[in-house]
């Protein structure tokens, strides 16, 4: 259970420096892209993953790793195209609600058994989720950063519905696609390290080619920033595959508990950090969330 704990902690600190970062002046593309160098280098150190059998890779990890690499700094690219065209608020509720797509997948591509409590612990987490995710009116107005993404959804208004659902579908899409992704990696046993070392490298290979495109200049805070975020990246991801492979035959456990208790941990830290307003729905989604994992915990 370490494992999972261990990784909705790093994944909430991680949406913290995201917050944190705005308020810095920090480039947020910039600090991704040194998030993957920093982020090689600890797989190099740490997992000491064996260098002679990079390129020996199945079928499978040539195909996990090349979409991970691919995925994983395009749906940041499609999150931010997001988040201008339709807002944060949907954008947020889109990510989350990928969680649909790995429990369908726990079923029809893993071939979990379900059982009546697992099905009720599901419902319950469906049900988190959509508490959790209702936020009180007007709390847009409580920072200058929400009034400013305030303004940006009020001019966003004017887009049309395909600009707007495209970008939101593909968040939706991509980040459900790399839970499952993260799933099969786990299913590697121990060669899981080449791969995900082989995957940071070509997500920062390809980052690194969209700045270069763009003439990116490049900012010291932001790069320096961003071997704090690979550090806790890392950390995040490094900790999601373990739980997999602790939990081998429980896959909706790991989904659930780690989309569930990053939102419902994310809550929490909101409103004791940044002051963000809590609702009664909000805490009765914590209280479901709770209650859903311990559903969904193999016995």
């Amino acid at each position: 259970m370490h494992t999972l704990i261990l990784s909705i902690t790093f994944s909430v600190l991680v949406s913290v420096f995201l917050k944190l970062a705005r308020r810095c002046q920090v480039r947020i593309e910039q600090a991704i892209a040194m998030n993957y160098v920093t982020a090689c280098v600890l797989c190099l150190w740490l997992l000491r993953p064996p260098l002679e059998s990079l390129g020996q890779q199945t079928p499978t990890g040539w195909v996990v790793l090349s979409l991970l690499g691919v995925l994983l700094p395009a749906v940041f690219l499609i999150m931010a195209t997001a988040v201008r065209r339709a807002g944060i608020v949907l954008s947020d509720t889109a990510q989350r609600l990928a969680l649909i797509i790995p429990i369908l997948a726990a079923f029809l591509v893993f071939h979990e058994a379900l059982s009546g409590l697992k099905g009720l612990g599901i419902l319950m987490a469906l049900g988190a989720l959509a508490c959790l995710l209702r936020r009180p009116p007007l709390q847009a107005a409580d920072t200058p950063d929400t009034q400013a993404l305030s303004i940006e959804q009020t001019d966003d208004a004017n887009q049309t519905g395909r600009r707007m659902w495209l970008p939101l579908l593909g968040v939706w899409a991509g980040y459900g696609t790399i839970d499952i992704l993260f799933k099969q990696m786990a299913r590697t046993g121990s060669g899981f390290t080449s791969t995900l070392l082989l995957s940071f490298i070509l997500a920062g290979v390809l980052m690194g080619l969209w700045l270069l495109m763009r003439r990116t200049q490049w900012h010291a805070r932001s790069l320096l920033s961003g071997i704090l975020l690979g550090a806790l990246n890392f950390s995040n991801i490094y900790f999601y595959i373990r739980a997999h492979q602790t939990y081998p035959d429980n896959p909706t456990l790991v989904f659930a508990a780690m989309n569930i208790g990053v939102i419902a941990i994310g809550t929490l830290v909101g409103a004791g950090l940044f002051h963000e307003r809590l609702s009664r729905t909000n805490l009765a989604g914590i209280g479901l969330a709770l209650a859903a994992i311990v559903l969904l915990f193999p016995r």
